[in-house]
């Protein structure tokens, strides 16, 4: 199994528009985040895990030519808003893609993005749609992909939830702000672990800070930790200066070997 990194920013991106702080103005190509979105290689197989706004940027740096699923973490714009991008593979394929949206946020999937996943509306004649299937999951239903099985995790977001997963000995969290007991249970045993780390100090109300990651990474006691999700107050080295053995900030387009 490989894990892809294709964007490790927030909702801002790095560098943020109109900033010129030492992150934004950076030489360092890490310091460069595009919207968050990953890549989870499975045999002959590419889950595509959420569709940012810069999906088709990033997925042409990683040299990706091939998705066969994608799996949705929740309804915010920095994970979704790319969804078009995925015309790229469906126009050259004979079957729907299939995307999979936690039941919570169907009905906003199907009123925002109606043009895809309404089977009534259809493109002019010429033109094209992503042809995208909808495959609605709940909380507790682990999905089998293609013969490994993606048992959700879910993390507290605000006022909704993120959902994550574990594949395997990956256990991969995105905007969350804590890991519920039941999310820990699903950890258990691990040996990669990926969770969303804004920057150091000043707690925020829906994700993790750099602080908090650590302290819940030591606790799921995975051998690798990744921080995903950074601002532009956290730069690269600078993280790789101050995190514990075992965690690491992730980068765009870093790519991790989980056997």
């Amino acid at each position: 199994m490989r894990l892809t990194f294709l964007g490790t920013g927030t909702s801002f991106g790095v560098p943020v528009v109109g900033c010129d702080c030492e992150t934004c103005t950076s030489d360092d190509p890490r310091d460069r985040r595009t919207r968050h979105g990953a890549l989870v290689s499975l045999d002959e197989t590419n889950v595509l895990v959420d569709t940012p706004p810069e999906l088709r940027l990033q997925l042409l740096d990683a040299g990706i030519d091939r998705v066969d699923a994608v799996w949705y973490t929740h309804d915010h714009g920095d994970h979704v808003h790319g969804i078009d991008d995925l015309r790229a593979f469906t126009v050259r394929a004979e079957v729907d893609l299939p995307a999979y949206v936690p039941e919570e946020f169907e009905a906003v999937f199907r009123e925002r993005f109606r043009y895809v996943f309404d089977t009534k509306i259809q493109p002019p004649h010429g033109s094209s749609k992503p042809e995208v299937e909808m495959r609605v999951f709940g909380p507790d239903q682990p999905v089998d992909l293609f013969g490994h099985s993606f048992t959700p995790l879910v993390v507290p977001h605000g006022y909704i939830n993120a959902y994550g997963f574990r594949v395997g000995d990956l256990g991969y969290v995105t905007d969350g702000k804590l890991l519920p007991p039941a999310t820990m249970a699903a950890l258990d045993g691990v040996k990669v672990l990926v969770l969303n780390a804004l920057w150091f100090g000043n707690p925020h109300p829906t994700h993790f800070n750099v602080e908090e990651a650590i302290e819940a990474a030591q606790a799921v006691g995975a051998e690798r930790t990744y921080l995903t999700h950074l601002t532009h107050r956290v730069r690269h080295q600078e993280l790789l200066d101050r995190l514990p053995d075992g965690i690491e900030p992730a980068y765009d387009g870093l790519t991790v070997e989980i056997t």
